[in-house]
């Protein structure tokens, strides 16, 4: 029984992948190329999230950038602040947890409103990075999360929010969001990163 559940999820992640290699050539780009959106994990909004919430998406998100570094794709922290409340961009509270490895060589993309296209550079910067292809991890699944993954299937790019790495104050709502949108899990991430996914020319 073991040996059929195992061989049933390795036929689902290979249909996916599968698919995700179609819809990349239906976009006329038959090399798919990453990038890995880490969206408003700042130290002034972890707190509005649940402790365990943040301890499972936390060790996730960590691990997508660890294995994105790896791989040699980009990793782009996106930071939100509003121009009258804040958090202020040289503040505590704007930073990303330390336990986070976010270097200086990252692309840093600060944004005012939901989607972290609208009013920013975020678009250009993936031109010019040759990206296609984004993973969204961060929060809120329900509010920023989501409205970028929708801003960028409307700009023609293949999205996917990864599964346990996203985090909104309702954990109910943040599964629903999960469940009606394109999402992959750790297992099937791994697979499309080590067999269909091309590292991004510098």
């Amino acid at each position: 029984m073991k040996r059929f559940f195992i061989l049933l999820s390795m036929v689902i992640i290979a249909q996916t992948v599968l698919i995700e290699k179609s819809r990349a050539r239906d976009l006329g780009n038959d090399q798919v190329r990453p990038a890995l959106l880490v969206m408003d994990v700042q130290n002034g909004y972890l707190p509005l999230m649940s402790e365990e919430d943040q301890q499972i998406a936390l060790r996730m998100i960590s691990g997508c950038i660890r294995v994105f570094r790896q791989k040699g794709f980009p990793v782009i922290p996106i930071y939100h602040t509003e121009p009258l409340s804040g958090p202020a961009e040289d503040s505590e509270a704007f930073k990303f947890p330390s336990t986070l490895n976010i270097t200086e060589d990252d692309p840093k993309i600060v944004k005012n409103f939901a989607s972290a296209f609208r009013n920013t550079d975020l678009d250009k910067v993936l031109k010019e990075k040759g990206c296609n292809t984004l993973f969204l991890c961060g929060l809120s699944a329900t509010g920023c999360v989501l409205a970028t993954y929708h801003t960028a299937a409307e700009r023609g790019y293949n999205v996917f929010m990864i599964k346990d790495a996203l985090m909104s104050p309702n954990r109910a709502q943040t599964k629903m969001i999960e469940d009606i949108s394109d999402t992959v899990n750790g297992q099937i991430l791994m697979f499309m990163l080590n067999h269909i996914l091309k590292p991004v020319e510098k």
